[in-house]
């Protein structure tokens, strides 16, 4: 496995050769970053996976501010911007930065966007409304870091939406298949597999007891295993819920006064 010192390191490089949702299978042939190419990633990200909308519930959130944890190419910000959210975004990658800031200025939105690693955000306490965080925090070497700051940053009585993979998965178990079993190493583990072979080097991959750990300084927590757009095969519908890769991630921050844990 790789050194764990250097992997945000490697995680940059690797998004910021691969920004999320820009492969050729996505956008087909729009010229990049025009408004057809933009158009190709959200339609796409919607398509595989449309529950976001539902989770994110975008339009709740008109006039809060909200801080984005990890924008990608800048689809889920271009919805708060849309719907009247004073916007603010991170990323560990020029790319998305670059890519985010011109999805907004097609569309005459602004943000307030900065390239830095979201173990250390440059806000002040109790600064957001919301922190929305999809698919990024599990990649980073350190996610408690991640978690303390977000909840560092939200107000009290502010929320985190985020999405975070599950380790013990129909999907996970498809890569172990692939990477391990077949490889000749069926000793394997799942963890060891998600870290090698998931996207960028280091992915994690969590039970609902560890998750619930992890945010455990939030004063309300509600985990949700969400069904994917392969549930949609004959075969797949009588897969058990709770073997879905994605967890659906809602929390409050309390009071100081108020107790923590999850619920």
């Amino acid at each position: 496995m790789t050194d764990r010192t250097t992997i945000n390191g490697e995680v940059r490089a690797y998004w910021e050769d691969h920004p999320c949702g820009t492969s050729a299978e996505e956008v087909g042939d729009a010229g990049q970053l025009s408004a057809e190419w933009f158009e190709s990633i959200e339609r796409s990200r919607y398509l595989d996976e449309p529950f976001i909308h539902e989770v994110a519930q975008f339009g709740r959130h008109r006039g809060q501010r909200v801080l984005e944890v990890g924008v990608g190419a800048g689809t889920d910000h271009l919805q708060f911007a849309r719907a009247g959210a004073l916007c603010h975004g991170v990323d560990l990658t020029q790319a998305a930065i670059d890519m985010t800031a011109k999805r907004l200025e097609l569309h005459g939105l602004s943000s307030d966007l900065r390239r830095v690693d979201a173990e250390e955000l440059p806000f002040d306490d109790e600064a957001f409304d919301l922190v929305y965080s999809w698919g990024v925090i599990h990649h980073s070497d350190k996610p408690e870091r991640i978690v303390a700051e977000i909840h560092r940053v939200l107000r009290p009585g502010g929320e985190l939406i985020a999405m975070m993979y599950k380790r013990r998965s129909l999907y996970t178990f498809r890569l172990w298949v692939r990477h391990a079993l077949l490889d000749g190493r069926p000793w394997t583990s799942f963890a060891e597999v998600l870290w090698n072979h998931m996207e960028s080097v280091g992915t994690k991959g969590y039970t609902s007891s560890e998750l619930r750990r992890l945010f455990g300084q939030f004063q309300h927590l509600s985990l949700r295993t969400i069904m994917s757009g392969e549930r949609q095969h004959p075969l797949l519908r009588f897969v058990p819920n709770d073997l879905e890769f994605f967890i659906a991630i809602r929390a409050v921050k309390g009071s100081p006064s108020g107790a923590g844990g999850g619920g």
